[in-house]
């Protein structure tokens, strides 16, 4: 038996360190040659990380959301019939392309099938004393992998999930034993003998706490949104917009489009109308540089669109909008969250816009106050449309309103072009038809 320390290869041009994202490996699990031990993100790409050799784990060398320098040690196998060495650097597969907040790869099927891989020690070394002692704080308590991801719903038999509504628990915070991490009765009563007793309408109090590190795409929204609060002098501008007949308009043209055509929302009607704002105000659609303290303003409108998906925060970018039509907006931006959203999108994709449009949809609420995507100087936000009496000729007469809630960069943005900015996106929204006119 030798033991062969499996090192992180150089990843990339220019890049000197990785963050470990996944392990797809844990101590004592038996290995083939090119079997994925590790994803790893890079500023460009999230790396799955092959074993060059066949045996047995013996220590990983950092935990999930540690970062390692190229040439770092990853793992150590041991390989039957080989002498100690230090091997030969393992070929790296990238598996996904990413831009400035790539997405970590998510775990196989099977891995999430696995019941009790949550519970396994993914480290050589045994945990700090303060980690153990939280763990060991709750007695009863059945130990707990990470949570669930968002919108992810736990296995559990119909009588399983009417006893958790009852008892007010949420069934994504209970740890299943069962196969594929099924819940069942017995985990649901070893979460709930961990609380402090009933409650008010015999549900239980829970004692858990529940502690998780930011690692992968969480990391770098957090960092980026950081420093664009850090660096960027934001002020926020918000209108009302009368959006009336823009919905009639919308409505008549789904009620006739042609198949293949995507079903149009506002977006692709604000992208129009924001391409020919920025035609009048040419600072809008431009990339500060603090450091150099330079301001590039650009002739194609390439539009960032905000795209929320199970890792967080992406924003996937409509090239050359300028040379869209309305139909085309629409197309690209439903093919764009398509692939943000299923990991298939490209750096390319993911990376280059001059301005952002950001949208919660029904949620968007009535005011907003979005982040500058730095290194541009706006962005424009779209809030929910509401049907409310307006005073008009004479009378109160009802009318479909919307709010849109823009952030600006004051080191670039003057507050008054900033207004007549998104007066002049009103004026096209309020009435549509002048989007499509030429001067």
């Amino acid at each position: 038996m030798g033991v062969r320390i499996v090192k992180l290869p150089d990843v990339g041009e220019g890049v000197a360190e990785a963050e470990i994202v996944e392990w797809h490996v844990k101590v004592g699990d038996l290995v083939q040659e090119d079997q994925t031990l590790a994803a790893v993100m890079t500023d460009k790409a999230t790396i799955e990380i092959p074993s060059p050799y066949a045996g047995t784990v013996l220590a990983l060398g950092a935990e999930v959301g540690s970062v390692v320098a190229v040439g770092g040690e990853l793992v150590r196998v041991e390989v039957a019939g080989a002498a100690d060495e230090t091997p030969a650097k393992p070929r790296p597969q990238a598996t996904r392309v990413a831009g400035p907040e790539p997405a970590p790869a998510k775990p196989s099927a099977s891995q999430n099938d696995r019941p009790d891989s949550d519970d396994e020690e993914v480290a050589a070394e045994p945990p700090p004393p303060a980690q153990r002692k939280e763990a060991s704080s709750a007695p009863g308590l059945r130990r707990r992998g990470p949570p669930r991801a968002e919108g992810e719903k736990p296995l559990a038999s119909p009588a399983v999930r009417k006893r958790a509504r009852d008892a007010g628990v949420d069934l994504r915070q209970v740890h299943g034993t069962g196969p594929a991490g099924r819940i069942g009765h017995d985990d649901l009563e070893a979460f709930l003998r961990a609380g402090t007793g009933a409650g008010r309408g015999g549900r239980s109090a829970s004692n858990a706490v529940e502690t998780i590190k930011v690692i992968g795409l969480r990391r770098r929204i957090a960092r980026k949104m950081a420093e664009s609060k850090r660096r960027v002098a934001h002020f926020s501008y918000v209108e009302e917009i009368d959006v009336t007949a823009l919905e009639e308009l919308r409505a008549a043209l789904n009620a006739e489009k042609a198949e293949p055509r995507p079903r149009l929302t506002v977006l692709p009607f604000l992208m129009r109308a924001l391409v020919r704002a920025v035609e009048e105000f040419p600072q809008m659609n431009a990339l500060y540089d603090d450091e150099g303290e330079t301001i590039t303003r650009y002739g194609g409108v390439h539009i960032g669109i905000a795209t929320q998906t199970d890792s967080g925060l992406l924003v996937p970018v409509v090239r050359h909008a300028e040379a869209l039509g309305l139909w085309e907006c629409a197309a690209e931006v439903q093919r764009l969250a398509e692939a943000t959203r299923d990991g298939s999108a490209t750096r390319e994709e993911l990376s280059g816009s001059t301005i952002t449009i950001t949208s919660l949809g029904a949620l968007g609420g009535i005011v907003t106050t979005p982040v500058v995507n730095r290194p541009e100087v706006a962005i424009v936000g779209v809030n929910r449309q509401a049907v409310r009496p307006v005073w008009q000729n004479g009378q109160f007469v009802p009318r479909t309103m919307m709010n849109l809630s823009s952030s600006f960069d004051h080191r670039v943005v003057d507050g008054y072009d900033a207004a007549r900015f998104i007066q002049r996106i009103r004026q096209f929204l309020e009435a549509p038809a002048t989007i499509f006119i030429e001067d």
